[in-house]
Formats: structure tokens, C-alpha cells, sequence
């Protein structure tokens, strides 16, 4: 009798489990996706190879040597990226955090206390310079443009040749808020032959490893991050610099942790960061790095990029889907579609579907209409930017809204 009792309370456990088993994958099953994880179609962080994950695995200390050599490694790497290495003046530094923290370091270490910035901006990220800068009590001047243009090179000369404080002049290379590529060789080319001793800080965020940055078309500062189209991980960003440019700044820091010039003085000396290092970041990008000059440095990550937008774009065209920056400036490493005009359209409901079948974007950061925004870069291909569009009709059809959309 007592065994019979046992052996039916076993059973109701065991069926209490299926059931909870049942409930628990049903759930999971609108946060998860079958098989692989989510795609980020997003500006950064992004989705990465299994090879790039995979160099996390390992535990370097950050004093050890093989850690010490990645770090020569990806320093050495980034320069060839821009066409440029140490023997022929430039210097690659490494600076802990996201990108924010890599441009803040390079305007509150490079322009000194009687210097004057001219930002030039045209999004989001040209105006949190300004922030930057106000925190940091730097003087600067601004020329400001919608986020559907891209910046003139002859206003920053006329900017320049009415102004002759200006010490700098920072610009962002490719404008993330709305995808707008702006003039740099030109804007570079334009402000060394008239004002030589004028310095260029370049924000090449999301622009460094798909469009092409080189140093020698007179830029003195750029940064960047690794988590954009170099394919790495978040935990660092990078300055890259003209050697002269970066001994002047000596002394000029205005925060100890990033001290742009101590921080390189102090990875020449040791080859080693002055605080803790992201050494799986580390590890992750200078295996990005491998991916990316074996897929053909920046002529083949763009070629990649550009297949991706090609495919989103003719598939959100035939949905009716309106873009929002003209094709003139447009990149094709961000596109912003302007929100649906149909009233059954709800934001929140396309992302929550799109999300929940592993498909990740990210709404729209423009001043001047609602948007939202898909991301080309990472480790995507043509073929998971079909399976978005499917999921964007999909999306589409269960909020009852037709298509072409209105």
C-alpha cells in the first residue's frame, strides 16, 4: 500500500514537471530563437563569429606576456588599417571603455587649456562633443547641420579663416544617427593645405573598418571602437595618432584614467595598460582583426556591408517603407526608415515580434521625425538580412497593417 502511494506521488511529480517543462520552452520561445542566437541589426554592439566568441575562453593575466603581445598585436594591426605604422610616426592607443570614453579622452588630452575646438557636427554624436566639452571647460566653436545633411568642407575653411583661435577641429567621419557619411579625405586634404597647423580629431566610430581612414590624408586624431565594424566586442576603444600631434599633448590631460599621453607613454614603456585592461576584449578583437584583413581589409568588409543594404533596401522598397536620409549622403552601413504613417503601425509591437524571433534593431535617434533604424555591419550576410525582411512582413501582418505600407 505504502509503495502504491509512493509510486503515484512519483507520477504526479513527474507529470507536474513535463507540465512545468512544457510552460518554461513555450516561454522561452518568444524570447529565444531555434537553434542560433539572436542577429543584431543594430549600430553596436553587434553580432560576431563563433571564432571571435571563442578567443574569450581564455584567462591571460594582464601583466603576462602573452597578453602583453596581443596588445602590440592589435595596436600594430589597427595602424596597418589605416595605412600607417609606428616607423612611419603614428602610435596606436588603447583606451579602456566605449567609444565616449576614447573620444572624451583624445578632446581633454589634445587641446590645451588655450586651445579652441571647432566641432562640426551633423547628429547625436557631434553634439555630444559639445557635452563633452562644456563638462570639460574646453572653448570651442560649432557649425551644426541637420541630420540629413552631411557637413561642407568650405564652411569649416570659412569657420577656420574667420576664427584664427581655433587650435582643432573635430568632425564625425560617418554620422551613426542617421547613417550619413560625410567629405572626410576632402575635409583633411582642405584644412592642411590652408591651415597646416591646424589639428584634425576625427569620431570614425562606426566608420573605421568599412569606409577608408588613413592617417596620411592628414588626419592627426582618430577614434574608434571595436565593437563596431572591426567585429569585436564592446570593452575598448582606440585613438589613433600622429606622433608630433600626440608628444605635444604632454600635460595637458584633465582627468587621470584618461590621460590620453599617459596612457601610451605607459604602453610604450611596460606594454601594459596603467589599470586593469579588457583583456578578453582583447583577445576577441585582435581575432576580429585576423577575420577582417583575411576578408579583404576595408574594400571587402564594405563589399559585404553593401550587399546587406542592397538587400534591405530593395525588400523595405517593395513594402513601401520610406527612407529618411537622402541617397546622396546615405550610407549603407545604417539605415533609418521614417515611422509608418498607418495608424495600426505600432513601434513597439514590430520590435517586440522581431526581437522575439531573434531579429534585433533599434529605433530612430533623429532630431527632426520619427524613425527607426537597421544596422548592416557585423557578421551578417545577405541571406539573414532576407530572413529580417521576412519577419518585418510578418511583423507587418500581425499588427493588420498591409502592404505596400502607407
Amino acid at each position: 500500500m505504502a509503495m502504491a502511494a509512493l509510486l503515484r506521488k512519483r507520477a504526479s511529480l513527474a507529470a507536474s514537471s513535463s507540465i512545468l517543462a512544457r510552460r518554461f520552452t513555450a516561454r522561452n520561445a518568444t524570447v529565444q530563437v531555434k537553434g542560433r542566437e539572436p542577429l543584431l541589426f543594430t549600430p553596436g554592439p553587434l553580432t560576431t563569429s563563433a571564432a571571435v566568441k571563442q578567443a574569450m575562453l581564455v584567462d591571460y593575466g594582464s601583466r603576462d606576456g602573452l597578453f602583453i603581445q596581443a596588445v602590440q598585436d592589435v595596436r600594430d594591426g589597427l595602424l596597418r588599417a589605416a595605412g600607417a605604422s609606428q616607423k612611419d610616426g603614428f602610435e596606436c592607443v588603447i583606451v579602456q571603455g566605449a567609444g565616449t570614453m576614447g573620444v572624451e579622452s583624445v578632446l581633454g588630452s589634445v587641446v590645451p587649456r588655450s586651445g579652441k575646438v571647432l566641432i562640426v557636427s551633423n547628429g547625436a554624436y557631434g553634439k555630444r562633443q559639445m557635452d563633452m566639452c562644456r563638462y570639460l571647460s574646453i572653448e570651442t566653436s560649432t557649425l551644426e547641420y541637420s541630420d540629413l545633411q552631411a557637413i561642407s568642407v568650405g564652411d569649416v575653411l570659412k569657420e577656420l579663416r574667420a576664427d584664427p583661435k581655433l587650435t582643432h577641429v573635430s568632425v564625425v567621419h560617418h554620422e551613426t544617427t542617421a547613417g550619413v557619411l560625410n567629405p572626410l579625405q576632402e575635409l583633411a586634404a582642405a584644412i592642411k593645405k590652408e591651415f597646416p597647423a591646424v589639428e584634425l580629431i576625427v569620431d570614425s566610430m562606426s566608420g573605421f573598418g568599412a569606409y577608408e581612414l588613413r592617417m596620411d590624408w592628414g588626419i592627426d586624431f582618430a577614434v574608434s571602437s571595436a565593437n563596431k565594424c572591426i567585429e569585436g566586442v564592446p570593452g575598448f576603444s582606440f585613438a589613433l595618432c600622429r606622433r608630433s600631434a600626440l608628444e605635444k599633448t604632454k600635460g595637458n590631460g584633465r582627468s587621470l584614467s584618461m590621460d590620453l599621453y599617459a596612457q601610451w607613454l605607459n604602453l610604450e614603456k611596460t606594454g601594459q595598460f596603467r589599470f586593469t585592461p579588457p583583456t578578453h576584449a582583447i583577445l576577441a578583437f585582435r581575432q576580429a582583426l585576423m577575420e577582417w584583413e583575411a576578408e579583404g581589409g576595408h574594400q571587402g568588409r564594405l563589399a559585404r556591408y553593401t550587399a546587406n543594404y542592397k538587400t534591405i533596401t530593395e525588400g523595405m522598397e517593395q513594402m513601401g517603407f520610406k527612407l529618411y536620409v537622402p541617397e546622396d549622403v546615405r550610407s549603407v552601413l545604417i539605415i533609418t526608415y521614417l515611422m509608418p504613417t498607418d495608424p495600426k503601425f505600432d513601434f513597439q509591437k514590430f520590435y517586440d515580434t522581431l526581437a522575439s524571433n531573434g531579429y534585433v534593431i533599434y529605433p530612430g535617434k533623429t532630431a527632426e521625425a520619427e524613425s527607426f533604424r537597421f544596422g548592416t555591419i557585423g557578421r551578417l550576410f545577405a541571406s539573414d538580412c532576407e530572413m529580417l525582411l521576412a519577419q518585418v512582413r510578418l511583423a507587418c501582418s500581425q499588427m493588420n497593417v498591409s502592404l505596400p505600407i502607407k
